[in-house]
């Protein structure tokens, strides 16, 4: 059987990320049932957090920039087997290795961010391992994407994310320490590292080249700094639980602050397959229509399963982990409020024609009113009122976003976007988690 008939890159990727937060998944709830204490799952999902947010922006910006600049560049052109993935795989790695020597350097300042004692982040040599090698690894499933290797994005997330389940809660079903389980994840994101160096060399040739160093990173600069304004919702959140609260609090809300991954991911997913479509401008009558299309078709299944979630939550949380995770299901159904925001890819259209301003605006009022918001939301609401703040704050930065396509560019929302159904389905959403929280 031909897999490749069957199996489209969006579809590919967007498996790639049900596997992923399957065993996220997977792995929270394992901790949960293990003898693992709250205060160490608190631990771990810290060191998560961490790790994430030294990264987490210009590994997005960079991707997304990839995506854009893969088949459209000035430094190589389509020249065959170029360059261009092993100098991405060279910046990738050296902006990793930068931002695991910023977290050792100012650990005691992240450790007061964190109101960890003692000045010291646990687990803090492997931490720094961590992050040196999970930087780069992100490039493989993009690398398959744009060489179409569909079937070759499934199989590497089925066997490294199998890898990584065992690796992590193997140790800690055993007995021994958190540490242990870490470790496993080191070990799982080094056979990635490998991995992305073989299809590195694979499909590019060794050459540094200065002049697309140039290139990509202005391109990416914009977008960085625009996923480091928009896309530290969460960690912003994070840090300000965490100052206020202690770490079994901090627990409960990250537990519930989880916004339908899976779905996020899907449409993420779905999103970064379709920012290549509207690089060329003779191609973007065709792409909106198929945006339009691909979205509507997502938001038959996603709305549904939100709306179900949104109405047994508080009965599946202390099922799925345990009794003390009951206050997050509050958490969780405000995040997926944010769903309503995900189906408007006005985003997308902006990267692919390569119109970064706009976004970074965007992102810019965005934080601030998410700041401003979750700090005085959190004395009436408190965790919740942090959550209501981040949803608020989304919502605005999408709806300005729409604002700047319509009058700016005379791209309106219609085209790109199924009002009738998408309108519909917001309403019956809003209605359900209103329906749970005065029940």
């Amino acid at each position: 059987m031909n897999l490749k008939k069957y199996i489209t890159d969006v579809r590919a990727l967007q498996l790639f990320q049900i596997i992923r937060f399957g065993v996220l998944l997977l792995i929270s709830i394992i901790f949960t049932k293990s003898d693992l204490g709250i205060g160490q799952i608190g631990v771990y999902e810290t060191f998560l957090l961490i790790a994430g947010a030294v990264s987490f922006f210009w590994i997005g910006g960079m991707l997304q920039s990839l995506l854009g600049i893969f088949e459209n560049n000035e430094t190589f052109g389509k020249e065959k087997n170029s360059p261009l993935l092993f100098n991405t795989f060279v910046l990738f790695t050296f902006f990793s290795v930068l931002a695991a020597v910023i977290v050792y350097a100012l650990q005691p300042l992240i450790a007061d961010l964190f109101s960890i004692n003692g000045k010291q982040i646990p687990y803090m040599k492997i931490l720094f391992m961590y992050i040196v090698v999970s930087g780069p690894v992100n490039l493989i499933e993009y690398i398959y994407l744009l060489k179409n290797k569909s079937v070759e994005i499934i199989f590497y997330g089925a066997i490294t994310f199998t890898l990584q389940l065992f690796a992590v809660t193997l140790p800690i079903l055993l007995g021994y320490d958190l540490g242990y389980g870490l470790y496993g994840l080191v070990f799982v994101n080094l056979l990635r590292f490998l991995w992305l160096m073989i299809i590195v060399l694979k499909y590019s040739r060794i050459k540094i080249s200065m002049g697309y160093w140039r290139e990509y990173l202005l391109l990416s600069f914009p977008l960085v700094l625009s996923i480091l304004l928009s896309g530290s919702a969460q960690y912003i959140d994070g840090f300000i639980i965490s100052f206020k609260y202690d770490e079994a609090t901090f627990a409960i809300f990250r537990y519930g602050a989880r916004e339908l991954p899976f779905i996020v991911l899907l449409i993420a997913a779905f999103g970064n397959a379709m920012t290549p479509k509207f690089s060329k401008k003779e191609n973007r009558e065709q792409a909106k229509l198929e945006l339009k299309k691909g979205t509507k078709k997502l938001m038959h299944y996603m709305f549904p399963i939100s709306i179900v979630l949104i109405l047994t939550s508080q009965y599946l949380y202390p099922i799925v982990f345990n009794p003390e995770f009951t206050e997050s299901a509050l958490i969780f159904n405000i995040y997926i409020l944010i769903v309503v925001t995900r189906f408007v890819f006005s985003r997308v259209i902006l990267i692919g024609m390569k119109i970064t301003k706009p976004i970074f605006y965007s992102s810019l009022m965005e934080i601030i009113m998410n700041i401003i918001l979750s700090l005085i939301f959190i004395n009436y609401w408190g965790i919740a009122g942090v959550a209501y703040a981040t949803v608020v704050s989304y919502v605005f930065e999408k709806g300005f976003l729409v604002y700047i396509l319509k009058v700016k560019y005379k791209i309106k929302l219609q085209e790109y976007l199924d009002l009738k159904v998408y309108t519909i389905y917001s309403i019956l959403l809003f209605i359900s988690f209103a329906i749970n929280l005065i029940i």
